[in-house]
């Protein structure tokens, strides 16, 4: 049998890597794809990147014709325009790369380049190959997500073998490192909730109450038993209100009024709502003192507890069932339910040891300036105070952050004390 003309011509066809670099500036791309052009090439795949105003542009095309005299016309064109060309003829045109199964998002202040090249060692001692790095961050923490592709492997302890080995490189390095499942299920996330002391708000209101009565260290001590996951929740929540009994009401309006978001809250929240997250709180505090910082924060969804209040005065007890850590987990639940967003799609944010089964329950579980027992359990830690980090997490970069920001004519950077 004869071979067609057109079977000829994609038998000679020859696969060839173009890489340009030098300064960043218009109309490089224009300039290459012209000459390419003019020898009629078909692209296979483009890529390009900027560091610091230096591009890095490769492009994978075959040729029909002679690759030596595109070479010589390529170096012509983009000497024009001060670029530097580099042509690989017969390089590998193997399409449609598996894509990467993890993201692992670094955050420090700083990531030294120690910590990252331990962070690289350690993906290399697992087989994990590191597909690309970008920075997603500068404030108010150094921020890098690289992707990667583990094994294939039906293993899942390889998974768990991965996330704890970087876990302890992140406590040895004093970084945070994230690690979730690439793709479609990592963009998915439609609704988050947060704890609301000592993680939406710095401090624990109930301890701001009993500064009030005179018992702010004996209520400090049993919190921070109930947090370490020491004592019952519910059982704790008791002894604390108790001591608030005989204080006037209008304490709660007090203490409303001089409670401090935790950094970066507001920013957090305004950014998930302009992507179309349902965003609420579920707490072990009090529904009188985080429903008006809800209804300014314009929050979905509250649920707490609720102190009773008799002729004006609190009588040390709670109103109804006590929201305790599997409370939490309900509440997320019934949230996600009447939203219409499953659970896989749902972000949980705590602190502390009754956020345990939220956390569990969630699709993404984030430890924020945690105690041990949370931290344990949750799927990533982070530790530095600045809530914006979950916007990282989620793959929300400090660049769309901020041109957003800028859109809406509230673009401003707080200066850190580090």
């Amino acid at each position: 049998m004869g071979t067609s003309e057109s079977d000829r011509g994609t038998a000679t066809e020859t696969t060839v890597l173009i890489t340009v670099t030098g300064p960043d500036k218009p109309g490089v791309t224009s300039v290459l794809l012209a000459a390419l052009s003019r020898h009629g090439v078909s692209l296979l795949d483009v890529e390009q990147v900027v560091i610091r105003g230096r591009l890095t542009l490769g492009v994978l095309v075959t040729s029909p014709g002679d690759p030596e005299d595109l070479q010589d016309q390529l170096e012509d064109a983009m000497a024009t325009v001060g670029m530097q060309v580099d042509v690989e003829i017969g390089a590998n045109s193997v399409s449609g790369a598996p894509l990467s199964t993890h993201a692992v998002v670094v955050l420090g202040s700083p990531v030294t380049a120690r910590a990252f090249s331990t962070i690289a060692r350690t993906l290399a001692a697992q087989e994990v190959n590191i597909d690309s790095i970008r920075g997603i961050a500068d404030y108010p923490v150094t921020g890098l997500e690289l992707m990667v592709t583990a094994p294939a492997t039906e293993d899942a302890l390889a998974e768990t073998r991965l996330r704890t080995a970087l876990a302890e490189v992140a406590a040895k390095e004093k970084v945070d490192v994230a690690v979730e499942r690439a793709g479609l299920a990592r963009r998915a996330k439609r609704l988050i909730v947060f704890d609301v002391d000592s993680t939406l708000i710095q401090g624990e209101v109930i301890e701001m109450l009993a500064a009030h009565a005179g018992v702010e260290e004996e209520v400090r001590k049993v919190t921070e038993a109930a947090m370490r996951g020491e004592i019952d929740f519910a059982e704790s929540l008791r002894q604390r209100v108790a001591t608030l009994t005989g204080l006037d009401e209008t304490v709660i309006d007090q203490v409303a009024e001089r409670i401090e978001l935790t950094p970066g809250a507001r920013t957090t929240i305004r950014t998930l709502r302009r992507l179309g997250f349902r965003c609420g709180v579920v707490s072990g505090g009090f529904r009188q003192v985080i429903e008006p910082l809800a209804h300014e924060l314009e929050l979905d969804f509250v649920h707490a507890n609720t102190l009773e209040v008799v002729d004006g005065k609190l009588t040390g007890q709670v109103i109804g069932e006590i929201v305790d850590r599997p409370g939490k987990a309900v509440a997320l639940r019934r949230f996600a339910a009447e939203a219409g967003v499953p659970m896989e799609q749902t972000v949980a944010v705590g602190d502390g040891a009754n956020d345990i089964d939220m956390l569990n329950a969630a699709g993404l579980g984030i430890a924020f300036q945690a105690k041990p027992a949370l931290r344990e359990v949750a799927d990533t830690a982070l530790s530095h105070p600045f809530l914006d980090a979950v916007l990282f997490i989620l793959g929300v970069t400090r660049d769309e952050v901020e041109a957003a920001d800028a859109r809406d004519g509230l673009l401003r950077r707080v200066p850190l004390s580090r």
